[in-house]
């Protein structure tokens, strides 16, 4: 099957780890050792051992931990928008287009064939659970300035656009898109570890379902002119 590769700012890392072995090698033990220690557990030489190479070497594709956990979030929402763009290409309804992007930021992820170095299921689950991490630091702003956000940023202005389009009025297109996606991630958060704080029941499969419902009550009543 053919794979493809997601282009990611190079100001990421310092070696492109989808150009290598050892560095695919990274990408895929690391999302399944953060999945499975957490991040603040997670350590390079932790990761060293999985992948039976040197710390050494991980530091010549990252600086840091932080800087692979920004690279790992900032290639799971490039690859939801790249789903969204292969799902609504053929789609001249701006208000379908809403829907079916609601549904795939909701839905439970699966392993993409497409991708074969990443877990996208445990991927989904490091995002709902750590992201924050990643842009909660007293190093934001740099971090912005060098785009580190930037797949973050193009899916909800993706989605703003279907907004404006469907209601040129709407005043706050940007801050509900972005307020929606959080949401969505803390409703599964709370869900599974925090029940009192959703209506969402604790099942992953209802909680999709209920989330996706969720999600496109609260767009499309925003919205309604």
């Amino acid at each position: 099957m053919t794979t493809l590769r997601l282009l990611m700012n190079p100001n990421l890392f310092l070696r492109d780890p989808q150009e290598t072995e050892l560095g695919r090698k990274i990408l895929e033990d690391s999302i399944l050792l953060i999945d499975e220690l957490g991040f603040e557990k997670f350590t390079f030489k932790k990761l060293a051992l999985k992948i039976e190479s040197t710390e050494a070497s991980i530091y010549r594709y990252f600086e840091n931990k932080h800087k692979l956990l920004v690279y790992l979030n900032s290639w799971y929402w490039s690859w939801v928008e790249y789903r969204i763009d292969f799902s609504t290409q053929n789609i001249l309804n701006v208000a379908d287009r809403l829907e079916i992007a609601l549904k795939i930021i909701s839905e439970k992820k699966v392993k993409d064939p497409f991708f074969p170095q990443i877990d996208e299921e445990a991927l989904d689950r490091i995002v709902i659970a750590e992201s924050d991490k990643a842009y909660q630091t007293k190093q934001v702003d740099e971090d912005n300035k060098e785009g580190l956000f930037l797949g973050y940023k193009s899916l909800c202005h993706k989605i703003a656009t279907y907004i404006v389009e469907i209601n040129p009025e709407f005043k706050y297109p940007n801050s509900l898109v972005s307020t929606v996606l959080q949401a969505s991630h803390q409703q599964l958060f709370y869900a599974q570890h925090l029940p009192s704080l959703t209506d969402f029941t604790g099942d992953s499969t209802c909680a999709n379902a209920q989330n996706k419902e969720f999600l496109k009550e609260i767009v499309f009543k925003a919205i309604s002119k």
